[in-house]
C-alpha cells in the first residue's frame, strides 16, 4: 500500500475523476491517471491488479464500445472525507451489440456507480459497478423481463 505524500481536497479528487471520464469518453489515453499498483474491478472481467492488468481490462472491455458519453450534469457525488469518492451517474452510447441509453428501457444499461480511491493525484482503486449487458440482450435468464415487449427494449 502506498502512503500519501500530500493531502488532497474533495475538489482535487473530483477533478481527477472528471479528467478520467472525459478522456474515456473521448477515447484519449487515461492510464497515466492510475498509480502503478492500482486495482480495478469491472463486472464479468474481475479484478485487475497493477497498471498492466488495468490496461488489459480496458483493452478487452473497451473493444466492445463504439462510443460512450457520460451525463456529467446528472452525477451524484459522495465524498467520504478521505481518499474515497463515490460517483453515481448515467450514460449512453453504442456497444458492438447495439445502442444503449440510461432509462430506455428503465431496466436496461446506462446506470452506473464507480468507487474511487484517489491519493497524490492518482487513482489507486476503481471499482466499477454497472450492467455490462449494454444492448439488453440477456433477457432470457430474467423471467420478469419476459412480459415486456421488444419495443420497450429499443433505444
Amino acid at each position: 500500500m502506498t502512503v500519501a505524500t500530500h493531502s488532497m481536497t474533495d475538489e482535487q479528487r473530483k477533478s481527477v475523476i472528471l479528467d478520467y471520464l472525459t478522456r474515456l469518453d473521448s477515447g484519449r489515453d487515461f492510464f497515466e491517471l492510475f498509480a502503478d499498483d492500482a486495482t480495478l474491478y469491472f463486472p464479468k472481467w474481475g479484478m485487475a491488479r497493477g497498471i498492466d492488468q488495468i490496461r488489459q481490462c480496458f483493452t478487452e472491455t473497451g473493444n466492445m464500445f463504439e462510443e460512450i458519453e457520460h451525463h456529467y450534469s446528472e452525477f451524484n457525488w459522495v465524498f467520504s472525507g478521505g481518499d474515497v469518492v463515490v460517483v453515481e451517474g448515467t450514460s449512453h452510447g453504442r456497444h458492438r451489440d447495439g445502442p444503449w441509453r440510461a432509462g430506455s428501457p428503465e431496466w436496461g444499461a446506462g446506470r452506473w456507480c464507480d468507487v474511487f480511491e484517489i491519493r497524490d493525484e492518482k487513482i489507486h482503486r476503481l471499482f466499477i459497478y454497472l450492467d455490462p449487458d449494454y444492448a439488453g440482450r440477456d433477457v432470457d435468464r430474467y423471467p420478469w423481463l419476459a412480459d415486456r415487449s421488444d419495443a420497450a427494449r429499443a433505444v
